[in-house]
Formats: structure tokens, C-alpha cells, sequence
């Protein structure tokens, strides 16, 4: 399967800010508002709000687009990038396992995503951060 360049790109941003275990989800056929959903963790929510920002500045400069919206940000636990065709979930990590998105997408494809050990959640710390 081939995923879209601009959301390879938000792939790559987000781990370059350290985000953590993330998901890239296919739901181009349970979807009608967009086709790929990522969903990764931060640390804190300024590290939500960093990633954020980085992730808007990389597609920026490589595809010379805009998000359409950016919401939550301000407030660090969760925020949503939308591109339309793709959407990134950034979470304070504790609200993403309050929310599980990737229970409510149990049914959509997950895209393999070379996920580097930096960016694992080790079991000891799941629960400390």
C-alpha cells in the first residue's frame, strides 16, 4: 500500500520531536472524512504542542500546504491536525489511553510504521508518564 507523501512527512515529524508509539491507520474505507488517521503520544502537553507545530512546519516547507484546521493545541492534552485526506491525533499520553482511538478503528488496516526503540513506551514507564 502507498501512503501518501505528505503523510509520510507527518510520520517523520512526529518522530523527530520523540513522539511516542505511533499509529498510522488506513480508514479510507470506513471513512468518509478522510482516509489515513495518526495517532501518537507526547510526554507533556508541551511536547503535544511541539510536535504540533513541527509537524505543520514540515509539510509546509516540503508540500507547501496548510492544515486545514489545528485544534486543541493550546491546551497541550490533545490536539487534531486535519489535511483532510489525513488527520493527526497528538496526545498527552494518559488522555490517549483514556480516549482509545485505535479501539473505536479496531476494524481499519494499521500501515506499518518503522517505530524507533526511543519512541516505545517500556511497560515500567506506561503508567508513569
Amino acid at each position: 500500500m502507498q501512503i501518501p507523501h505528505m503523510t509520510e512527512t507527518a510520520v517523520t515529524a512526529t518522530l523527530d520531536k520523540m513522539a511516542l508509539e505511533p499509529v498510522l491507520l488506513d480508514v479510507s474505507k470506513q471513512s468518509s472524512y478522510t482516509d489515513f488517521i495518526l495517532i501518537v503520544s507526547a510526554r507533556s502537553d508541551r511536547q503535544v504542542q511541539a510536535i504540533c507545530d513541527h509537524v505543520v512546519k514540515q509539510i509546509k516547507e516540503a508540500h507547501g500546504r496548510a492544515p486545514l484546521s489545528v485544534e486543541g493545541k493550546k491546551e497541550g492534552q490533545w490536539a487534531l491536525i486535519d489535511y483532510g485526506s489525513f488527520v493527526v491525533h497528538v496526545f498527552y499520553h494518559p488522555t490517549r489511553v483514556r480516549y482509545d482511538l485505535e479501539g473505536l478503528w479496531h476494524d481499519a488496516h494499521r500501515v506499518p510504521v518503522e517505530i524507533p526503540s526511543e519512541s516505545r513506551i517500556q511497560v515500567s514507564d506506561a503508567y508513569s508518564l
